[in-house]
């Protein structure tokens, strides 16, 4: 990774042409000579772009924005879209912006805020930005964010064209927020410039309060989320054939190589994984959340795959499936899975408009107690069981959850607008039922001990009833079979 010398703390292009460079403490280059600053200012072509197009989901952000404004008149709102952290000394972590910022905008690029500012009869939008790097103070080849250094940013005028909204640097922002008056309201956590400016305008119950408006608006999609979170569902199927076609290579190392391979279609096809890629061979399908994923693969054990594409525009599918390693479930394994493939298809009949958001979940958890009745290894009757849930032991989690651009999406809405409430079209959630049986867990069969399942899917709430987005991967036990020794050749 190249060294990069760069202005101390640049805030205007005036100012940073006044500022000293900052040197690396050990870089090679220790200054920049009069003659090399003057001749890097000059014979370089223009490039700005002209009559660009409005991004595809300009409409849809245009309308998110109105709603959005009816909601709150009468006061500015600031959705930031933050900033880069730091991974470590001087390398950042990729940036991945605020979801109620691309929400709004459809823009993901660090640093930016929308503002919406109240005017009679709703309010002006206006997206802050970094405009392109500086080239009169050497910002563009000098500085670590700068143009040479990590690629070119958009100039303002364009952002304005690809986005619908006007745009001003957002260097100046601080400032006039810091001045501004009347009430505002701001989404926290993603950039503490921001909240700094607006320390002592906002309350933390207002800002909650937007920030919950903005989860509860992405209950229901649009056509255009629609269309996304399908485009995320095509491409993970694509990603669980691949791991299916390299499993032998996953035998000869670890988990690594699954998580891996699932990467690379995420990156080739979309923006990255949605979450943290969950290969989980053999006992490891018990946890949870393994993401360590720095376990051995073996022949005979299972291999539980949860793991999405993020597309481009942010939005991400979140598939499980559960899969023999040598491509054959044992009797064993097979009953187990089975039994959650049985609990799955009930809580799937349950997604339909008009019914409450729980009854999926009731419907797959019933099914699983029944089976761990039937099993012995839970005393009936199955309402009994239900009813103390002591089938959690083996179950553990949630049935499933909304999905969006969050792999958890609507995560701050109220209970009473998500739990508690009634499915409708356009609403998308996953159904995950699964039966987990730890090693080391003396209450059930030494046969069953290491065995986790799960298989989830996410399903869309249609006119009518439900779409599975991500039908294309096989669910049933002999599908399975047979789909995976098909890409086995």
């Amino acid at each position: 990774m190249a060294e990069e010398l760069t202005p101390e703390n640049p805030e205007t292009p005036e100012e940073s042409e006044e500022q000293p460079i900052k040197q690396r403490k050990n870089g090679l280059y220790q200054g920049v000579s009069d003659e090399l600053a003057e001749n890097m200012k000059s014979g370089w072509a223009d490039t700005e772009l002209h009559g660009l197009e409005p991004i595809p989901q300009a409409a849809h952000t245009a309308a998110r924005r109105a709603a959005l404004s009816a909601r709150f008149p009468g006061e500015r709102l600031v959705i930031p879209a933050g900033n880069l952290k730091t991974r470590s000394n001087d390398t950042e972590y990729s940036f991945r912006a605020s979801t109620e910022y691309a929400y709004l905008t459809g823009d993901q690029t660090h640093d930016g805020v929308l503002v919406m500012e109240p005017v009679e009869g709703g309010h002006e939008a206006t997206v802050y930005l970094l405009p392109r790097s500086n080239r009169e103070n050497g910002e563009f080849w000098l500085d670590g964010q700068g143009e040479l250094w990590v690629g070119r940013r958009h100039s303002l005028a364009e952002a304005e064209q690809l986005l619908g909204i006007p745009a001003k640097d957002v260097r100046e922002l601080p400032e006039w927020l810091k001045e501004a008056t009347g009430p505002v309201r701001n989404v926290r956590g993603h950039d503490a410039g921001i909240e700094a400016a607006l320390v002592d305008k906002v309350t933390a119950e207002r800002d909650e309060e937007l920030r919950v408006f903005l989860s509860e608006a992405r209950l229901v999609k649009d056509a255009f989320e629609i269309a996304e979170l399908q485009k995320a569902c095509d491409s993970t199927a694509r990603g669980f054939e691949d791991v299916v076609k390299v499993l032998d290579k996953a035998e000869a190392t670890s988990e690594r190589y699954i998580e891996g391979t699932f990467f690379l279609r995420a990156r080739v096809e979309g923006n990255d994984v949605g979450y943290g890629t969950i290969a989980a061979a053999g006992p490891h399908a018990c946890t949870l959340h393994w993401v360590r994923n720095d376990g051995p693969v073996r022949s005979g054990d299972l291999l539980l795959l949860d793991a999405g594409v993020e597309t481009t525009e942010l939005y991400t599918a979140d598939v499980t499936r559960t899969l023999p390693i040598n491509g054959r479930f044992t009797d064993v394994q097979r009953k187990i899975y089975d039994a959650v493939y049985e609990a799955q298809e009930a809580g799937i009949a349950a997604v339909k408009p008009g019914a409450a958001y729980r009854d999926f979940h009731d419907a797959a958890q019933r099914v699983l107690a029944e089976k761990l009745v039937e099993w012995g290894l839970v005393e009936g009757p199955v309402d009994r069981v239900l009813e103390l849930g002591l089938q959690r032991r083996w179950t553990l989690h949630g049935t499933g959850h909304m999905l969006g651009m969050d792999v958890h999406d609507c995560a701050a809405a109220r209970t009473e607008a998500y739990v508690d409430t009634t499915l409708e079209p356009g609403m998308c959630l996953t159904v995950e039922p699964g039966l987990y049986f730890q090693a080391d867990d003396l209450t059930v069969p030494e046969e069953y001990r290491g065995i986790g399942v799960r298989i989830e899917d996410d399903i869309l709430v249609t006119e009518d009833g439900n779409r599975n987005l991500s039908e294309a991967l096989p669910r049933r036990s002999d599908e399975v079979e047979a789909w995976m020794a098909g890409l086995k050749g």
